[in-house]
């Protein structure tokens, strides 16, 4: 279910969704960005339809908002017995020409055999030059069309004419690459509210931290009195590669990653460091704290009725989040800041001169807005991190002894250098956090990729062994 039911345009032609559904139905689904797979579609809303091209011409250009209509997802051990409802509200660009030509093809959503469209083919237009020049230009000069506003941030200058080229690598959104100057990333799944890929980024420049693209434009959208962002445009950092794929090639080549997990331990404090001077820190007490573990607790008991492999494990991965709930209880007290919120290797980029960058400051997608906006403990991030070296120590054919364990050590005492504080000298919290982290990937590597599962559940039997990290 979405964060909030939104409401459906009313002046927004009706027949467009119309024609579009059946097609929708079939390739919505198939879209790595769609949150609601393993549910029927039962049908659409047209929250907003804005027509960016013409399209009576050769090429025209719709930018959709289309709120889904699914049955909610039971919870384990229960059935709903409801039916369809409002669900998750998706931004479409939909490119609309007579015939499509072969190099677009990967793109094809679809030939519409009804309403206004009929007789056309629709596909996915980011992976088009042309509308993806639209989106770029309109950026540029700060377009107002229709609901949507098309920001920039003052003397920042974007350049016309830049050939752009689709990233097909993607996840949870999309993004288009401009010449080697810019990147747009496009957010797929809308709610409303202050979306911290924009925000974080924003205070991060303000602060001058470079460990973090700056924002040079955005769109957004204002729709019944509630603001959306859209997308954000930031530099692209020409030649980098992302942490991920370097980890895996120095693995595949059996060399050392320490140096690496060391410089970015500090660009990690560094981010932190300048979070927390740009926006307000708090202290977690006793109550917050328990708020805090209760929902660990739940979260393991969901995880473990859903994945059975997980139930031998939970008194011990309990007695690790009831272990931060008794210092909380004997007074202990912990600084919270806006952290990343879903930092792994893949959110991390290394400069051809060996710099790191950190971006994705969305968090965890499926988690609602306002937690993702929340004040965490800073090491809710290192946890992530050190779950992404154990990750990548499995991912090879041939397993490096040690690997993972000497880029966990290196990667904390890189980050103690900028920060004076060594994550490791903090075993419960840290503990805790990644067995949180861990519960998390058990339940979504059942569901998505089961011949992953391994992975997560050797974490399990590590942290369930009762031995701090």
């Amino acid at each position: 279910m979405s964060e909030a039911v939104i409401r459906p345009a009313t002046t927004t032609g009706p027949g467009l969704l119309a024609s579009l559904d059946p097609l929708l139905r079939d390739w919505l689904p198939r879209q790595r960005w769609f949150a609601g797979k393993g549910r029927p579609v039962a049908g659409f809303s047209l929250v907003a339809s804005t027509e960016l091209l013409p399209a009576g011409g050769k090429l025209g250009l719709y930018h959709l908002l289309v709120q889904v209509h699914q049955p909610p997802t039971p919870a384990p051990g229960t059935s709903t017995g409801t039916g369809p409802a409002p669900g998750d509200c998706y931004q479409l660009l939909v490119g609309v020409r007579e015939a499509l030509p072969p190099r677009l093809a990967p793109a094809l959503i679809g030939h519409v055999t009804e309403g206004p469209l009929a007789g056309h083919t629709v596909y996915e237009a980011l992976y088009d030059p042309r509308p993806a020049e639209v989106l770029l230009e309109a950026l540029r000069t700060q377009a107002r069309i229709g609901g949507l506003r098309f920001e920039r941030e003052p003397h920042q200058e974007i350049r016309s004419g830049l050939v752009s080229r689709a990233v097909t690598a993607e996840q949870s959104n999309s993004s288009v690459i401009y010449g080697d100057t810019f990147i747009l990333k496009l957010l797929r799944r809308i709610v409303p509210g202050v979306n911290p890929d924009l925000e974080l980024p924003l205070a991060l420049a303000r602060e001058g931290c470079p460990r973090v693209p700056a924002p040079t434009a955005w769109l957004g959208a204002e729709l019944a009195g509630q603001s959306y962002v859209l997308g954000v445009l930031q530099p692209y950092v020409q030649g980098a590669t992302d942490g991920w794929e370097l980890a895996l090639r120095e693995l595949a080549k059996g060399e050392d990653f320490g140096a690496d997990a060391r410089a970015l331990g500090r660009a990690t404090a560094e981010v932190h460091t300048a979070l927390a001077r740009a926006l307000p820190t708090v202290t977690l007490g006793h109550t917050q704290l328990r708020s805090m573990v209760d929902g660990m607790l739940g979260r393991l008991d969901l995880a473990a009725q859903a994945v059975p492999a997980l139930r031998p494990y939970v008194p011990a991965l309990r007695s690790a989040f009831e272990a931060l709930g008794d210092l909380a209880s004997e007074g202990q007290t912990w600084t919270a800041q806006r952290v990343h919120g879903d930092l792994h290797l893949g959110q991390c980029l290394r400069s051809p001169t060996g710099e790191w960058s950190l971006i994705d400051f969305e968090g965890e997608p499926a988690r609602p807005l306002a937690e993702r906006r929340m004040p965490q403990p800073a090491v809710r991030d290192i946890a992530g991190m050190l779950r992404s070296f154990d990750y990548a120590a499995h991912s090879v054919q041939h397993s490096v002894p040690g690997w993972a364990e000497h880029c966990r050590a290196a990667y904390c005492s890189g980050y103690a250098e900028i920060s004076g504080r060594d994550p490791r000298t903090d075993p419960v919290l840290l503990r805790a956090l990644e067995t949180d982290k861990a519960v998390y990937e058990v339940v979504y590597e059942a569901r998505h990729r089961p011949d992953w599962l391994p992975v997560p559940l050797s974490a399990i039997r590590r942290l369930a062994s009762n031995r701090p990290t």
